[in-house]
């Protein structure tokens, strides 16, 4: 994205979060600010994966965990959403960094994801990170509805069998019904999950910074940083 954009989008993002602070509708201060620089689809949603007021902001940080305390806790993960994350890392797809400190990717591709090259490299990298911060035992969940996802949960379990790691993986159909409200810690940027979880890592995040895959990633504050992987 041209300098000269993302400099207007920074002071979009000042208006829309002022309106937040404010207790304005999301919906209706996003249409607001939109018309009034006659920002294009693709910019409003940027700013709606990555502007929030204050309170939500300073709420989701509260429940972030560094992944040193994952040390023997069971972790659950949002698999398309942390995956399709990687993936845009890896391809370079623009990333946004929100406010509220989660990396985002604001490409959209969810519905539409197909298993890719970019796939086998990103699951290697998401076994790699659950090596390294070792939890007791990993439940990863992939949307059923997806093309693929069986085979997707499949190659997770093979390779949990292989590296010896304690955990499952499983296509459902609604894996939000089983992620809120899991007794461990959760790792997804999903703010209908984080806001109704009590432990949540942002794997993703954390993957993209160990792997330097964060050039793409777009701040709207200079005083907005990754959380350290330490």
């Amino acid at each position: 994205m041209e300098i000269s954009k993302l400099k207007i989008l920074q002071d979009v993002s000042a208006d829309f979060r002022y309106l937040l602070n404010r207790g304005y509708p999301r919906k209706a201060s996003l249409e607001l600010v939109g018309n009034r620089y006659a920002l294009t689809s693709a910019e409003r949603h940027l700013l709606h994966r990555g502007v929030f007021s204050d309170f939500d902001a300073t709420s989701r940080k509260k429940k972030r965990i560094p992944p040193k305390k994952i040390l023997n806790h069971d972790l659950a993960i949002d698999g398309h959403n942390v995956l399709i994350t990687i993936e845009a890392g890896l391809t370079g797809r623009p990333l946004i960094l929100g406010d509220d400190g989660f990396v985002r990717d604001i490409s959209g591709l969810s519905g539409s994801f197909k298993k890719s090259e970019v796939t086998q490299k990103a699951l290697s990298l998401i076994i790699q990170a659950i090596k390294r911060i070792k939890p007791n035992h990993t439940l990863i969940l992939f949307d059923a509805p997806i093309s693929m996802s069986g085979r997707l949960a499949q190659e997770v379990k093979n390779a949990f069998n292989k590296e010896r790691i304690s955990g499952e993986a499983i296509a459902v159909k609604v894996p939000e019904k089983i992620l809120i409200g899991f007794s461990g810690v959760v790792a997804t940027s999903d703010t209908a999950i984080v806001d109704q979880s009590k432990k949540v890592f942002d794997l993703a995040g954390y993957i993209l910074k160990q792997t330097g895959m964060t050039d793409s990633v777009i701040r709207f504050s200079r005083k907005q940083e990754i959380a350290s992987p330490v």
